[in-house]
């Protein structure tokens, strides 16, 4: 059995209890070691075989995986955050199911929620933003013409910009292309839920000079939209005396 498994976003505690079970248990562990926290392994059993994935290929990945399955041993694929994005794991299962290989799929903790919780951050705020933009710049690995940073931008949503770090000032030349206003409140955090997490609020225009200033150049994710503001957001309805849900009947009196 091949369990693919989401580190979390950084520290080794925001693994989920499932996770944690399938590391301990695990007899063969292949690690996103550029990004998942080392010290998750510390707790692996005796003469459980670990392999960096950073230094390896798709094809050697795969062979680590059918050697131990032919060993009858069991396999944790761990993923940096939640493997969901930008994990690259179908391209791994499917080749699972073209051999009749078991597999399952345990989630994570996003770097984009950890980056949320480094500024007590809320995505959506009522009033302000209802949706959010999960997405990345081209660079050595291409993205969709019509999935464009400008075609995203004139929705005005809450926008969260994976491995774009290196790429700010075009980012926000194009973010402001697409109309977000140069003083869109925008935000900057390094290595969310890491010991040396930082995070940086700013604004659309100035993501490249704060990124420059604070010596960031990869590892970081950019948030981009009013909600980094925390301000002009309207009260929640769930918990609005005189909503009714079926759970309470509403009242007209407010305190």
């Amino acid at each position: 059995m091949i369990h693919f498994v989401g580190a979390g976003s950084g520290a080794a505690d925001l693994i989920t209890v499932r996770g944690k079970k399938y590391l301990e248990k695990a007899d063969v562990i292949i690690y996103a070691g550029s990004l998942v926290n080392p010290v998750l392994l510390d707790e692996t059993k005796g003469g459980c075989r670990i392999y960096n994935s950073a230094k390896m290929t798709l094809e050697e990945v795969l062979e680590v995986m059918f050697q131990a399955e032919k060993e009858g041993k069991m396999t944790v694929r761990l993923h940096t955050g939640d493997p969901c994005l930008y994990g690259a794991i179908r391209e791994q299962m499917d080749v699972l199911d073209e051999r009749g290989i078991a597999y399952d799929y345990c989630p994570g903790v996003s770097s984009f929620s950890g980056a949320a919780s480094a500024l007590n951050l809320e995505y959506t705020l009522p009033g302000v933003s209802q949706s959010v933009v999960i997405t990345r710049m081209a660079g050595r690995t291409p993205v969709p013409e019509k999935e464009s940073i400008e075609s995203f931008a004139a929705h005005h949503a809450t926008m969260v910009v994976f491995l774009s770090a290196g790429m700010l000032d075009e980012l926000s030349g194009r973010l402001i292309a697409g109309g977000y206003a140069p003083d869109t409140p925008a935000a900057i955090v390094y290595k969310a839920t890491w010991e040396d997490e930082k995070s940086f609020v700013c604004t659309v225009e100035t993501l490249a000079q704060t990124a420059k200033e604070n010596n960031i150049t990869k590892t970081a994710l950019m948030i981009i939209g009013d909600v980094v503001a925390h301000h002009s957001y309207e009260r929640s309805k769930l918990y609005d005396p005189g909503f009714t849900t079926e759970f309470r009947k509403g009242s007209d009196i407010v305190e």
